[in-house]
Parts: C-alpha cells; sequence; structure tokens
C-alpha cells in the first residue's frame, strides 16, 4: 500500500483540544498532491492526521451556509 501524502498549507482554527493532546482543526490540506481542500479532522500530538472530511471550497461554503441557516444565524 502507497503512503499518503499530505501538506498542511494553511492553518485555519483550532476547533478543540483534548487533555491528550488531540486537536480538532480546520485546515487549507493538499492530499497527494492534489488540490487544496478545507479539511476537518483531528490530529494527534504528533501531527499525524486521524479521522475527519475533506470538501471543495464550494462544498465548505455551502456547509456553513447550511449551518447557520439551520441555527437562524
Amino acid at each position: 500500500m502507497s503512503e499518503i501524502k499530505f501538506e498542511k498549507l494553511e492553518h485555519i482554527a483550532t476547533l478543540a483540544e483534548t487533555s491528550g493532546g488531540y486537536t480538532l482543526e480546520v485546515n487549507l490540506v493538499s492530499w497527494n498532491d492534489k488540490e487544496a481542500k478545507v479539511d476537518i479532522r483531528r490530529w494527534d500530538p504528533q501531527g499525524n492526521p486521524k479521522k475527519g472530511i475533506a470538501l471543495s471550497t464550494t462544498e465548505a461554503l455551502e456547509a456553513a451556509e447550511a449551518i447557520l441557516q439551520k441555527v437562524n444565524f
């Protein structure tokens, strides 16, 4: 199995941090040398990615709009 490559291009926000040092972050990440995506995922204290989701810019904007409408902002 080939190694998965990733590059954090821009840190947008840290949404949460556990006592064990895991963080939930929003970043722009390029996976396997492809176009960067808006990436929401947990990272371990060593900077290794865990479970998460990568969205295109359009998908991220649509998700943000849907959330804001749902919570009446």
